[in-house]
């Protein structure tokens, strides 16, 4: 049976889908109302995003069922392998795929990962190293990204 719980997060309502199977969703949205209690089958996916938002957690070990067409699963399976901290072009991530004439379908299918943070494709920018498209907003991609990469500043003394 599929459950679903909405959870309070620094760039707003977190809303996670899954079941025995494996987490199939997450989303972030401005509205929603939190859920008083959590399912069992999505206990971790929460507590691993909390301790990713508090800065303790930089990968994550959940069952992943996301919905898609084969080659949105090849995509989505190589964002797995983009470090924390790190990001990848377009273009790169294309010709790890085996294809650089494909950018724009590897685009689309990044546009449409349905789990937001865990599959990372907020690491993916544009080969100028602008933060092209995202399907939570640029702000939101901003966020993450100086989440996983702060820049120390410089002590004046």
């Amino acid at each position: 049976m599929t459950q679903i719980v909405f959870f309070n997060s620094p760039l707003g309502i977190t809303k996670i889908v899954g079941d025995a199977n494996g987490i199939s969703e997450i989303s972030v949205s401005d509205e929603g109302e939190v859920s008083v209690s959590i399912p069992k089958e999505l206990k971790q996916a929460v507590i691993q995003l909390q301790e990713y938002f508090e800065g303790k957690r930089n990968d994550f070990n959940l069952n992943l069922n996301p919905k898609g067409t084969e080659f949105q699963q090849r995509v989505w399976q190589e964002l797995l392998n983009i470090p924390f901290g790190k990001t990848l072009s377009y273009l790169e991530l294309s010709k790890k795929l085996g294809d650089v004439k494909a950018i724009r379908a590897v685009a689309a299918a990044n546009g449409k990962n349905p789990l937001w943070i865990v599959v990372p494709c907020h690491r993916v920018i544009g080969t100028d190293g602008s933060l092209t498209g995202y399907a939570g907003g640029l702000g939101r991609k901003k966020w993450l990204l100086e989440h996983e990469n702060p820049t120390n500043q410089q002590s004046l003394f």
